[in-house]
């Protein structure tokens, strides 16, 4: 059994997101010892790890406990993991597209910069009214 400082350095999770998953229900509240201090086994370690790596990934709690459920069952199906997994690829693959027309509206609007003068278009072009709607929508 591993106190929570060990827990954290083990699973590489900072110990007050371990109280975090804890007390949103991400992973069960470990055992205490007799002066109260919390112990974790090697399993609950393990999916701290495995939550960590999940949130690595962008995987949003919700889904991260329905993995953790899924990981308790004998008879799982990885095309339940599968589909999660390619909702959340397409959502990334939407913020990719927004990020690149941001850059490029940025791009556009820093060429217009010159250095040292008193009249600002990048600045002008922000104030006025519409702008950027068509470029990050």
């Amino acid at each position: 059994m591993f106190t929570i400082g060990k827990a954290s350095e083990q699973s590489g999770v900072n110990i007050e997101t371990i109280r975090y998953y804890e007390r949103e229900g991400v992973v069960p509240k470990p055992g205490r010892s007799a002066g109260g201090r919390r112990l974790y086994s090697p399993d609950e370690i393990s999916k701290l790890r495995f939550v960590r790596r999940c949130r690595d990934l962008g995987f949003p709690i919700s889904i991260i406990q329905t993995f953790l459920s899924l990981t308790e069952q004998d008879d799982r199906s990885c095309g339940e993991v599968k589909t999660l997994a390619e909702n959340h690829l397409d959502e990334i693959n939407a913020k990719i597209g927004n990020l690149k027309r941001l850059r490029e509206a940025l791009l556009s609007l820093s060429s217009n910069c010159d250095d040292g003068t008193a009249a600002c278009p990048m600045l002008d072009s922000l104030m006025k009214d519409g702008f950027g709607e068509s470029e990050t929508e």
